[in-house]
């Protein structure tokens, strides 16, 4: 779907909003998220049965209540909510209540009991998960000029072309000083500290302790710190879970991760509904007190999902069970793989209750590779 261009200028995160959620917005086409990116959900069903054994263990948690809701952020047309409550124990499907929290129209053959909404809804109990939503919540995006000063981008909503706007400034400049600081180690300047100590072209006081570097960008994170809060907020209890493509503050990527996917490709982000804009997240921007980011595959192996190969034996005394099983080995695999799904972060957010996934969560994975981020409780955000 494509829109006509106005050629205006203006900041990433307008047009982005306008390109992925206006009228003829990306989103709002019939293919959905699906016709376009594998995403999980897609991959394997056995990621819908993860979720859906978290879910569990946020019940025991809970005390199982008489109501224990399920939201899908994101939902596309509703297929991780409809996957996970297939998935339930009989027991904790009577309980169960699904939401699809989406802006494009309700699919015609979802399941009725599933509730269809645009915003989570609120003082609910039981487990929120966004799989690929805090990665189109829009942004602006800052770039270091000739001077050294970030200012914000602007595009161009009919080709794409950009061009250097104002300074940034207020909240968005206290998040890149807070969060992604423009400034690279590596540009030499006189003065610059060495082995040696500091040479003798600048008094040491009056050096800087890095030196920002022409062509630097960052996308600015905090429309979806609101919006994770926002989304924490909605429950009264429980853990909420958001799963996405992420970076940390020990490794910001020096010019951004904004891009385009179109048919399942890669390509240049044109903010004209032609496809989708995404940005990689700083997850521990968006982490409250308490919150902890560990790997896909460290989550996933702690919810059962470990990819290994059956047994040989199997083959010789049931092959179809045995086909089934190398199948589904395969799909874990895809889904824990390094470089790939396995390596996705997830945001593990609890609300009123201890973490459901401690137990076992490092099992299988060392701390550098299994635990990105563990939020104290009582850090200043």
């Amino acid at each position: 779907m494509r829109r006509v261009g106005t050629g205006e200028w203006r900041g990433w995160r307008e047009a982005t909003e306008e390109a992925l959620y206006g009228p003829s917005g990306f989103y709002r086409g019939p293919e959905g998220p699906a016709g376009h990116f594998r995403t999980s959900v897609h991959a394997s069903p056995l990621f819908a049965a993860a979720v859906a054994g978290l879910l569990c263990r946020v019940d025991e948690a809970l005390g199982r209540p008489a109501e224990l809701a399920f939201v899908d952020m994101a939902a596309g047309r509703g297929e991780l909510v409809t996957g996970v409550l297939a998935a339930l124990p009989a027991e904790v499907a009577s309980r169960a209540r699904g939401y699809a929290v989406e802006r494009a129209d309700r699919p015609a053959a979802l399941d009725h009991r599933i509730e269809w909404l645009t915003q989570p809804p609120k003082g609910i109990t039981g487990l929120l998960f966004a799989n690929e939503w805090l990665d189109n919540v829009p942004v602006e995006v800052a770039e270091v000029d000739a001077t050294g000063v970030p200012r914000l981008v602007l595009v161009r909503d009919d080709d794409g072309a950009e061009r250097l706007g104002e300074p940034v400034a207020g909240a968005e400049e206290r998040w890149l000083r807070r969060w992604w600081p423009l400034a690279s180690e590596e540009v030499p300047f006189p003065g610059a500290p060495s082995e040696e100590g500091p040479s003798d072209d600048v008094p040491s006081e009056e050096m800087p302790e890095e030196m920002p570097f022409e062509g630097a960008r960052a996308e600015i994170g905090l429309p979806r710190d609101t919006a994770w809060a926002g989304a924490v907020a909605s429950l009264d209890r429980g853990l909420a879970v958001a799963v996405d493509y992420a970076h940390f503050a020990s490794a910001r990527p020096p010019f951004g991760t904004l891009t385009g996917f179109r048919e399942g490709r890669e390509t240049t982000p044109v903010p004209d509904g032609s496809c989708d804009i995404t940005a990689h997240v700083a997850l521990d921007a968006c982490a409250l007190p308490g919150g902890r980011v560990v790997t896909q595959r460290a989550a996933l192996r702690a919810l059962g999902v470990s990819g290994a190969r059956p047994a040989l034996s199997l083959a010789a005394t049931d092959p179809t069970a045995y086909v089934r099983a190398l199948a589904g080995a395969g799909e874990a695999a895809e889904l824990t793989a390094a470089g790939g799904l396995g390596d996705f972060g997830w945001l593990l957010q609890p609300v009123g209750i201890p973490n459901p996934m401690v137990d076992g969560l490092l099992a299988d994975d060392p701390p550098a590779d299994g635990l990105l981020v563990d939020v104290p409780d009582h850090e200043e955000q």
